[in-house]
């Protein structure tokens, strides 16, 4: 299983998904673009109730956040219940806490009806503080929770050997195997008629006489509904100005004393560090994570993974750094997802994306709450998740007209090698944005000396890009759109290839 960077997470050690039928036929009663968890529960859910459904997969199975998270399925939110009753009200505190818990409720059903071997297990969730400051928020976290209905209560110890003030236990918590999981709910998609098609990428959708053209890289499609499940939609939409895209490290270690926790522990740092243990093949590993910071800020990313790993050390043993990887996140403007119609969007076209740190749970509900609104026109949840809950600017539409999918220009330009390289000493994996007659290229050196040098101008909407050290690829510090070091295209928003720069001799 490949994944959007050059770090190798602990949930890759799978084969790639092989699809049972290449086949594609010209008509769907929906086209789901991306085959992450978002996108393989929608599918199962809709093609079981009857729905012709058909999963578009620029990349493999699993490419994205889904192989690079950590994997907690819980009701411990990024924004605690005290902050969501103080933006949204109490009543709609409840709703929030409901759709966390129909979460975990909709996973692990899948689990038992589809017999799926992927270690799901329910945990005790710890959220803890270490100062004073932290120990107020934690008060108040604690008062909101139980009014919303959470089975929390205090509690005298935590899982890990870390040093704590005081802290609080959620009942009835859980984490899963990511990849496992969704390896299995395709093969089930797959036995209930369904169709997964990967290594095609969706590039357009148009509203045609009421029915949506879809335009892949291996064809057009027509459907009655689109589901862009991308972790944020391509091209440029009002969702791009109201998510901010964040990076969040983690590694999975493996301990001299054998001490593992059983539980899932958060603190309350910014950002704040988690902790849970998974055992992959008969052998143990304390997962941990945290050092999240927005994508594109960091100049040395490999350096948040020093930090993680010396904060780690400080309270366990570790044995061995097996595994290290980093992923991709939005954060939306006021902390909650936005699932339901896609703003600008023909009528059938939805998305999920602004899931923050809690991406496998908001996957979950989200499937339930696209099924909900294609099969029946309607959600519990949908007014709470509504994109359209942020109203836009005077004159966005503009906006988005003026900045849409900038064209690059995909004749090669020629720039001297020899003048640039005085400018700049680049050592194998570094890479620079280097300035030169009015032109600014962005240029990396490979670990075999070999140059590699594009525009440094993102193709969404002209920002500028920054290398990372760590998953070695351009990043947009704006949207999130991320390239290889060659500017072929990664991941969305961006839809098109950076401009590529030829140095001539």
């Amino acid at each position: 299983m490949e994944r959007d960077g050059a770090t190798k997470s602990l949930w890759q050690n799978l084969p790639g998904f092989i699809p049972e039928k290449a086949e594609v036929e010209s008509d769907y009663d929906v086209v789901i673009v991306g085959g992450g968890l978002t996108g393989i529960t929608s599918a199962l859910f809709l093609q079981n109730a009857g729905k012709k459904c058909i999963v578009v997969e620029a990349r493999n199975l699993g490419f994205g956040t889904t192989s690079g998270t950590t994997a907690h399925l819980n009701t411990i939110l990024d924004l605690t219940y005290a902050e969501i009753e103080k933006n949204f009200g109490e009543e709609n505190t409840k709703v929030v806490l409901s759709a966390a818990m129909q979460a975990i409720n909709i996973t692990e059903t899948n689990v038992r009806k589809y017999q799926l071997d992927c270690e799901f297990s329910e945990r005790e969730g710890y959220l803890f503080s270490t100062d004073a400051k932290q120990t107020k928020k934690l008060d108040e976290a604690f008062e909101a929770s139980k009014k919303a209905g959470c089975d929390v209560e205090y509690s005298d110890t935590i899982p890990v050997p870390v040093d704590f003030e005081k802290a609080l236990v959620f009942k009835r918590q859980a984490q899963i195997h990511p990849t496992k999981y969704l390896y299995g709910l395709a093969h089930a998609f797959e036995s209930a008629g369904g169709t997964i098609i990967e290594q095609c990428r969706v590039t357009d959708v148009k509203e045609n006489h009421k029915i949506l053209e879809v335009t892949t890289s291996g064809g057009k499609i027509n459907a009655a509904n689109v589901i862009y499940a991308t972790h944020i939609p391509p091209g440029v939409n009002l969702l791009h100005f109201r998510c901010a895209p964040y990076r969040s490290y983690a590694m999975a270690v493996t301990l001299k004393d054998n001490n593992y926790p059983d539980e899932l522990a958060y603190d309350l740092h910014d950002p704040y560090h988690y902790y849970r243990s998974q055992k992959v093949d008969g052998k143990k590993f304390l997962i941990a994570g945290g050092e999240d910071h927005r994508t594109g800020e960091k100049t040395d990313a490999q350096r948040c993974f020093y930090y993680l790993e010396n904060y780690l050390r400080q309270y366990f043993e570790i044995d061995e750094v097996a595994y290290q990887w980093s992923s991709q996140y939005f954060e939306s403007a006021d902390g909650l997802p936005y699932i339901g119609h896609l703003p600008g969007n023909p009528k059938g076209v939805f998305v999920a994306t602004g899931y923050g740190g809690n991406g496998i749970t908001y996957s979950q509900i989200a499937s339930k709450i696209l099924f909900d609104l294609i099969v029946t026109g309607k959600s519990e949840y949908e007014k709470m998740f509504n994109p359209l809950r942020i109203k836009p600017i005077a004159g966005f539409e503009n906006v988005v007209k003026n900045a849409a999918d900038v064209t690059a220009n995909f004749i090669e330009k020629l720039v001297p090698s020899e003048k640039i390289l005085r400018l700049t000493e680049l050592k194998p994996g570094e890479a620079k944005l280097i300035s030169y007659e009015n032109e600014t290229v962005a240029i990396h050196r490979d670990e075999d000396g070999n140059l590699h040098s594009v525009s440094p101008a993102c193709t969404h909407i002209n920002c500028t890009i920054a290398w990372n050290n760590a998953e070695k690829v351009w990043e947009c510090p704006c949207h999130g759109s991320r390239f290889n070091e060659d500017g072929e295209m990664i991941t969305a928003p961006a839809r098109k290839d950076l401009q590529k720069i030829i140095l001539s001799s």
